[in-house]
């Protein structure tokens, strides 16, 4: 019988963070990820002995993990976090507001009500730590200080006794509390790197490597790679090659993993997926073994689009070219190839966080054994290679995504005929290698490389690398040997990939700015490590101003009519607004369909406008609008409703509002647009360009079991039941297909409502 063999890589990675000069990490996400997301992700295997995995582990983040075990890791943020409360100065607690906040506002904030609590008052100041800071008491920033650790600790780490003391302790932390936390990170820390080599050394895992720094390789080899797999594109004004050092950073990687796990690693997953044949031909004159990369690249490779139909499937002669494992030979330079199936690797990534554990786990299963089908069905095996960030993914998925885990390996264990395999265990195993002659150049995203070269932004941070390469060319002879050493790791440290995923106009973060400086400073130290002073151009951004996602409050009550037609812009003026942010994060691959909501209220009724990217998707889906009313003080929403919109052939076919039973909930005649329940009470939804609704205030703001019907209350809040009051409502946007969801605004979060009078609004209140 054929077989079925699953390879999972979960590629584990972060920047380099640490100023070789002074030391000092510019951001905190190694030891927040090493506590969070490294040693689970392979101690859960334990549970699991039949399913072997794939861990790529980049080498500048196990070098940086090292640092912080041994201690001498000189880390800012984890020394405010630290601090005595009492003792920070006005310039620490700002640094803590602005940066201990940054976590996933659901699943790690929200975890801890008293840490929600915090931030929610830091937003209710506008996120502006100069402003928020007098509304923070000693009391608080403890309080800070200690959940914004624990928010971070693994879900087998929240399980020793001591910290979950801790976590049900809640609030009103000590100073022994405090020095508790941060003693035991560094303890917690050290147990991340000899869990992977223990379980490399059981045979449950197979450890690849990355070049050291994070390159793409084949750039480094050669910039004008960039217009090889993107004719046209703009290249930067120097050409930079050296493929002398694309060599030393794979001879660093496969030292150092010979050093710290005793093996040498077979494969590599090249930063970003990014293969050359050149490239190539250097992993193989190092005994590298096999590499790994994404689908679009064996497509324009071997002149093959992989076009997927409505549910994702691949035509049989395309799945069984993918599905398999291929066999690089040019010249004198061999590798075995595995390839990404990027479909399924996204849906980990982007869509089965907002899925129930259990349905998203047979989803996925169910995905790999259809994808598979094809191959199988021709009495051949089939290898479906799934690749992804192994860290990213899940600050999206509640408890950092163990159930979701835990559910899909164990029917993994439970499935005839499927094999989770390494990828050494399925080459071993394998008949039927497809020859593969030679690589178009690209990478994991589009099979090109226009996310690190081609932006104006990225071309600079080129052209100021070749300068600082060529200054040390120049000038390392004359130079000692302790400074040509310092020098040339921060050239190799400057040629990772890193800093131009944030240049340019794909990526963006909170800590822009802080990658911009870090990156510069790098190219500076190049200089200064040479005894010479750096370009006056390095005191200078390389990035540019870029437009970031923006709410806007309501400011004025609305009464649009609900036509779907975005040409009536003035009618919506006043509304709440959230505009989306479509260049994505640490994470890439996000598909953009929604582009902007309106939300506003008037003294009857909620309105809600979305705004697609593009024209109306052709394609059949749901439009999702989740709403709550919420009371001051109380932690539950006062009552909740789902408006449900289907749309084909771009037209809305129907629609529905569901919510609890003493809830009104209706129905729509489609024909009208119009949904009528008892009264003059009115709800109706449209779509023509845009997608638009408005529903009775009274559904959301009477009390349970009272009668659906508005009230107003002196203090001239719309809709306002005589018993605790709701004070302001939350929206959220979303568009699913194929029961997935696909896209949604906020991505975190909720738009709020003030429940105020029309007077109120417009003054501010």
């Amino acid at each position: 019988m054929p077989a079925l063999r699953l390879i999972l890589l979960w590629h584990q990675h972060q920047p380099f963070y640490k100023d070789l000069v002074t030391g000092e990490y510019r951001l905190p996400w190694v030891r927040l990820h090493a506590l969070k997301d490294y040693y689970g992700m392979v101690k859960l295997l334990d549970e699991f002995p039949n399913v072997h995995q794939n861990f790529n582990l980049v080498p500048s983040l196990i070098a940086q993990i090292q640092d912080y075990v041994a201690g001498t890791a000189q880390d800012p943020f984890l020394n405010v976090a630290a601090k005595p409360a009492k003792d920070l100065t006005l310039k620490e607690r700002q640094f803590a507001l602005q940066y201990l906040f940054q976590a996933n506002p659901a699943n790690l904030i929200g975890r801890y009500p008293r840490y929600r609590e915090l931030w929610e008052r830091f937003r209710e100041n506008g996120s502006a730590a100069e402003k928020a800071e007098t509304y923070f008491q000693t009391r608080d920033f403890t309080d800070l200080q200690v959940l914004s650790q624990i928010a971070w600790f693994d879900e087998f780490f929240l399980d020793d006794v001591d910290v979950a003391a801790l976590v049900k302790k809640e609030r009103n932390y000590s100073l022994e509390d405090q020095s508790f936390v941060i003693a035991r990170e560094r303890e917690l820390l050290g147990k991340v790197l000899p869990a992977y080599a223990e379980a490399a050394k059981k045979g449950s895992i197979e450890i690849s490597a990355t070049p050291f720094y994070h390159p793409i390789l084949p750039l480094v080899c050669d910039s004008n790679a960039g217009a090889v797999s993107s004719p046209g594109l703009p290249l930067p004004q120097n050409r930079f090659r050296h493929p002398e050092d694309a060599r030393e950073q794979l001879v660093r990687a496969l030292d150092l993993h010979q050093q710290v796990f005793g093996v040498r690693p077979q494969g590599v997953w090249p930063s970003e997926g990014s293969v050359s044949d050149e490239a190539l031909a250097i992993a193989h004159s190092l005994g590298v073994q096999w590499m790994a990369t994404d689908e679009g690249v064996l497509g324009r490779s071997t002149g093959v689009f992989f076009q997927r139909d409505g549910n994702g499937r691949l035509p049989p002669h395309q799945a069984e070219r993918l599905y398999n494992i291929h066999r690089y030979e040019n010249g004198e330079a061999a590798m075995h190839m595995v390839f990404r199936d990027h479909t399924i690797s996204d849906l980990i990534g982007f869509v089965y966080s907002g899925m129930d554990p259990g349905d998203a786990a047979r989803h996925l299963l169910h995905n790999i054994k259809e994808a598979a089908e094809p191959v199988l069905a021709q009495g051949r095996d089939a290898v479906v290679s799934v690749i992804l960030d192994g860290e990213n993914a899940w600050e999206y998925y509640p408890k950092s995504g163990r159930e979701f885990l835990r559910r899909f390996y164990d029917a993994l264990q439970r499935e005839g005929g499927l094999e989770p395999v390494t990828v050494s265990e399925a080459i071993a195993r394998h008949r039927n290698f497809s020859p593969l002659p030679s690589l178009v150049p690209g990478s994991w995203i589009n099979a090109n490389f226009n996310v690190w070269i081609g932006a104006p932004e990225d071309n600079r941070a080129w052209d100021y690398l070749h300068h600082a390469r060529e200054f040390y060319a120049q000038n390392a002879a004359g130079a000692s040997e302790a400074q040509r050493k310092l020098a040339f790791e921060e050239i190799l440290i400057a040629e990772g990939s890193d800093w131009n995923w944030w240049y340019g106009p794909e990526h963006q973060s909170a800590n822009d700015r802080d990658f911009d400086e870090l990156y510069r400073k790098h190219l500076s130290n190049i200089y200064q490590a040479l005894g010479a002073t750096p370009p006056d151009y390095l005191a200078q951004p390389i990035a540019g101003g870029e437009v970031r996602p923006a709410f806007t409050p309501q400011t004025a009550y609305i009464h649009p009519r609900i036509t779907g037609d975005k040409i009536r812009y003035f009618e919506w003026m006043g509304a709440a607004m959230f505009t989306a942010d479509q260049r994505a994060g640490a994470m890439h691959g996000k598909q953009f369909l929604l582009d902007s909501v309106y939300a506003g209220i008037d003294s009857a009724f909620v309105y809600g406008r979305l705004d697609f990217a593009g024209p109306v998707p052709d394609m059949e889906f749901d439009l999702v609008v989740n709403l709550e009313s919420w009371a001051s003080g109380e932690a539950r929403p006062r009552r909740t409703l789902r408006l449900d919109a289907k749309v084909q052939d771009r037209t809305l076919t129907e629609w529905k509002v569901d919510g609890p039973e003493e809830s009104s909930s209706a129905a729509s005649d489609v024909s009208s647009g119009v949904s009528s329940t008892q009264g003059e009470e009115i709800a109706r939804a449209a779509l023509l360009r845009s997608f638009e609704f408005r529903l009775p205030l009274s559904w959301l703001l009477a009390m349970p079991g009272s009668a659906a019907s508005p009230q107003t209350t002196t203090d001239h809040k719309p809709g306002a039941a005589s018993i605790a009051p709701a004070s302001r409502l939350k929206l959220r946007f979303s568009l699913w297909h194929n029961r997935l969801p696909v896209d949604a605004l906020p991505v975190e979060g909720w738009i709020e409502l003030q429940l105020l009078s029309e007077g109120d609004l417009g003054s501010g209140m």
